[in-house]
């Protein structure tokens, strides 16, 4: 059986488990009760440095994570979600839990008899085997609003960083409003640690701040630090010094912001410029921005055909990649897929003639995925040239061909996932 079987199939296992709901529901109650019958394994976890918002979680932290690495030290991360594996969650010291590591680890869970959701079972299995390893830093992303996420258990994290906030996980609120998602996420930070906020809009910057007003944590705001360019070359600056990003896998700008957050983070941990300067260029981001090199679809395509994929779902995704793309020369080519609980409207309209053409497909293996034919009518809607496909083979058949092009298949991690897992 195939890694991408295994995992698939322990996914369907949790999904169709009696005690475990594939609904998402927030609330902390259940998950503290499960860790109290546990011993309370997550207070062995020190260190933990906590990473939560709407945009960049995933790149600030293993940015942050290389130069903790690159530093001689040791750590754990906790991811949502998995791009082409379950086991990519789950990061133990220099490897990931194997599929029999997990599977053992549910059985102890299940063994509680208490009705959990799978995202909070997912948490479990982080923290019951981090728990068991002595390493310098624990590092946890939050799987959707801080305030009652399954993450957010550790009283006395030693840092919370507040990536890009913006109108995702609106579908969990009552109000669904900007102002909720910033209170939820912001309004609850622990006091007495450290924390760090990204790049935000002036409006959200100007909210988060009001929210932290009486917060007691030592913050340190974006304009600690900038994203700077000179001679077509950027750099980390700060009060004190200046870092080259000298990288050629990193092509946005949000995406360079994330690092330099990551960047203004490991140099109040310690960890040397030098260090820093010598694992930029080796960090890469799966499933954004990555240009396939190799494997069995780049080989279906013509020589003169890129093909790039990018997990981007939300509207500031949406505006990153819109920028990119319009200071590339070459004819552009989309394949979209999205989830249902995104705004492909809000989203797809950024992209308006900068497409040739959109072929619009439906996520494989996700119940959640919006309809091809729906993609296709908002995309029409905003104006777009679109057509509808079976699925990602079916679309590359569609706009592949000897124009010397670029093609990219954007909306979807999970759409991202499927992509490398065929690749």
């Amino acid at each position: 059986m195939s890694l991408m079987s295994q995992s698939l199939n322990l996914y369907r296992q949790l999904a169709n488990h009696k005690l475990f709901n594939k609904t998402i529901n927030f609330d902390l109650k259940r998950i503290k009760l499960a860790l109290k019958s546990l011993g309370n394994p997550e207070k062995k976890l020190n260190n933990v440095i906590s990473i939560l918002g709407e945009s960049g979680k995933y790149t600030t932290l293993f940015s942050l994570r290389s130069f903790i690495e690159a530093n001689n030290q040791t750590v754990t991360a906790y991811i949502s979600p998995s791009l082409q594996d379950i086991k990519e969650r789950f990061y133990m010291k220099n490897k990931y839990l194997t599929h029999k590591e997990i599977k053992n680890t549910i059985k102890k869970i299940e063994k509680l008899k208490i009705r959990l959701t799978i995202f909070e079972v997912f948490t479990l299995i982080y923290i019951l085997n981090a728990s068991k390893l002595n390493v310098d830093y624990h590092l946890t992303e939050c799987g959707a609003l801080w305030e009652k996420d399954s993450v957010n258990v550790f009283d006395f994290p030693l840092a919370q960083v507040v990536t890009n906030i913006n109108l995702q996980h609106k579908n969990f609120l009552k109000k669904k409003t900007l102002n909720e998602i910033i209170r939820q996420d912001v309004g609850f930070l622990n006091n007495f640690t450290k924390i760090y906020i990204g790049k935000q809009t002036p409006y959200v910057l100007k909210k988060i701040k009001k929210h932290l007003k009486n917060n007691r944590s030592k913050v340190t705001y974006p304009s600690a630090w900038n994203l700077i360019k000179k001679n077509k070359t950027y750099y980390y600056q700060d009060k004190n010094l200046r870092i080259r990003i000298n990288t050629k896998n990193i092509h946005s700008k949000g995406l360079l912001e994330n690092l330099c957050h990551a960047i203004k983070i490991a140099l109040d941990l310690k960890i040397n410029k030098k260090i820093i300067e010598k694992t930029i260029p080796k960090i890469k981001f799966i499933g954004r921005f990555q240009y396939l090199e190799k494997g069995k679809i780049k080989k279906k395509l013509h020589k003169n055909e890129k093909l790039m994929i990018d997990g981007a779902h939300a509207e500031t995704d949406a505006k990153n990649l819109a920028n990119y793309l319009k200071n590339i020369k070459l004819p552009k080519y989309g394949i979209w897929a999205m989830t249902k609980n995104k705004e492909p409207d809000l989203f797809i309209k950024h992209f308006k003639g900068i497409f040739k053409k959109i072929i619009t497909i439906s996520i494989e293996n996700e119940s959640s995925s919006v309809s091809a034919i729906e993609l296709n009518k908002i995309a029409q809607r905003n104006k777009i040239n679109s057509e509808v496909g079976n699925n990602f083979i079916d679309a590359l058949k569609k706009i592949s061909n000897k124009e010397n092009k670029i093609l990219i298949c954007f909306g979807s991690l999970y759409s991202a996932g499927n992509i490398l897992n065929k690749n």
